[in-house]
């Protein structure tokens, strides 16, 4: 079945020059082919943000157990138990509550003084250097070392940790992630971690993991096993890895492109936080995820089957001007606030979002105050090759 014919619309997941600027044809998409089938790669796609929203909220249609990425779900593999982003209720709900207990307010904006310091201890040797990396210098840092903190990993360990995670997001450019990667959701490299941590207990999420007891979702009251404990340190590594430094990147080029709105925020630093949301809904980190379609579906008319894989493009319906109007590929600091989907929305909502708002805010704040100009370098700024987020692995910048 074809929704669209060649010489419309084209979507592809994995070409370069699309990922490179994919808003054309997102929006495109939206009034084009707002249900959108690709033959070639077999998916279905909607772009409209009422159908996104709607679809990620719809678990029982749409459904996470196989996956959330195009590949994976096409390879039909196994998800061990424990990998949440990739379950549905019930035993979504049961292994999401473990850990929203480690991501309360109260532990979260307990974190603001050490961010802080993480900031000023990545940027302070900057000033006076007149320019700098965003991402190597930066983004890819602080982040790093929250999360590390979080979860107890050792200083001098955890670039190496950082690495290993964004080793499993990278892709060949232009080519799908390879279905053979089976530590995608496995967590082996912090067995050692764990093992320190049964004898040696401490203030941190490996301790809680290693310790918390719940009822599973066969009435068992049990301790998570080793396999679900590295999962899940896995997952909360990556995550919180990854996120922060997308919109770090995404910031220092942005707010480099409006510059008197980047001068506004310096001036006031109270816009800041109104500020990351529209960095967040303006450039997504994850532009778009995949569901398993559980039964047929009647979509913009026609019948999506099941079996079918659809994607989710986050990054074109947070540009959707029924959401946001009048324009939604306008960047505006100042715009009425509204839901966006950066987050996801519904039982898959960013269980880390708060952490990453705080992150994000604390960045600008220091930022600004050691550098409130710059000009970006995209000539030399490296996008990254995925096909499952988007953003920046180098991203220069002049300062002043």
């Amino acid at each position: 079945m074809t929704v669209t014919t060649s010489n419309e619309v084209y979507f592809d997941p994995y070409d370069v020059g699309i990922n490179t600027d994919p808003y054309p044809t997102f929006a495109r998409l939206r009034e084009e082919a707002p249900l959108y089938y690709n033959e070639q790669h077999d998916f279905y796609a909607v772009s409209r943000f009422a159908d996104v929203n709607k679809g990620l909220v719809d678990f029982e249609t749409f459904s996470s157990a196989r996956g959330a990425i195009l590949e994976l779900i096409k390879a039909d593999i196994e998800i061990p138990s424990g990998a949440l982003i990739f379950e549905d209720p019930p035993i979504h709900g049961i292994h999401r509550k473990l850990l929203s207990r480690m991501f309360t307010p109260r532990k979260v904006n307990a974190l603001e003084p050490k961010i802080r310091e993480f900031c000023a201890q990545s940027l302070d040797p900057l000033v006076d250097g007149g320019s700098f990396d965003f991402i190597t210098d930066f983004g890819a840092v602080m982040p790093m070392r929250v999360i590390s903190a979080l979860l107890g990993i050792p200083e001098g360990d955890q670039e190496k940790i950082r690495d290993h995670g964004n080793a499993q997001l990278r892709t060949e450019e232009g080519k799908p992630m390879s279905a053979a990667q089976d530590g995608l959701v496995t967590g082996e490299i912090f067995e050692a971690y764990i093992d320190w941590r049964a004898d040696n207990p401490s203030d941190d999420i490996m301790t809680e993991l290693l310790n918390v007891e719940f009822v599973d979702e066969h009435g068992l009251t049990r301790k998570l096993t080793r396999e679900e404990i590295l999962i899940y340190i896995n997952v909360v590594a990556g995550a919180g890895n990854e996120t922060t430094t997308r919109l770090i990147g995404w910031a220092a080029k942005v707010l480099a492109e409006h510059p008197q709105q980047r001068r506004e925020l310096a001036a006031n630093p109270e816009l800041i936080p109104q500020a990351i949301e529209e960095l967040l809904r303006f450039e997504p980190p994850a532009p778009h995820v995949a569901r398993y379609v559980t039964r047929d579906v009647s979509i913009h008319g026609q019948t999506v089957p099941e079996g079918s894989v659809m994607m989710m493009l986050i990054g074109a319906a947070v540009r959707d001007h029924r959401q946001f109007p009048p324009d939604g590929d306008v960047f505006d600091i100042h715009r009425e606030a509204r839901q966006h989907l950066a987050f996801s929305v519904g039982t898959h909502y960013c269980l880390g979002s708060a952490l990453a708002r705080l992150e994000g805010r604390i960045a600008l704040e220091e930022i600004l105050k050691r550098f409130p100009e710059w000009e970006v370098d995209l000539d030399r700024a490296k996008l990254s090759p995925t096909s499952t987020v988007r953003g920046w692995d180098s991203m220069p910048a002049v300062v002043r």
